[in-house]
């Protein structure tokens, strides 16, 4: 991941955190999202954040969800490392794991200025 990207990752997961600390799951869950969208191409953070999407249905206890994430875990960064990922995809078992989505236009902005 370039250097100018992780503070951006890191600031939602960040916010992930703080968020479902705060009993907030709905927004808990975007700012994972938003941090699978940046991770996607970086095999490392990407297989991270889906390690995060899987922490965050085991502690709602969502059978789905978890399931869902395993897949995810075991094949996202492998995905990443030769470079088939479904861009902008959120990464979460309620979309499928191919499909290729719009990125948000602040993300976009955010990929575009921080390309080495």
């Amino acid at each position: 991941m370039p250097v100018k990207l992780i503070p951006f990752y890191q600031s939602e997961l960040n916010n992930a955190k703080v968020s479902f600390q705060k009993n907030e799951l709905a927004v808990s869950w975007n700012h994972l999202e938003r941090a699978h969208i940046l991770a996607q191409p970086y095999p490392i953070e990407h297989t991270a954040v889906h390690w995060q999407m899987l922490l965050f249905g085991i502690k709602i206890k969502d059978t789905k969800e978890v399931i869902g994430q395993i897949p995810r875990l075991l094949v996202g960064g492998v995905k990443s490392f030769v470079g088939t990922i479904p861009t902008g995809n959120t990464g979460g078992a309620n979309v499928p794991p191919l499909k290729v989505m719009e990125i948000p236009n602040d993300l976009k902005e955010i990929i575009n200025n921080t390309k080495n």
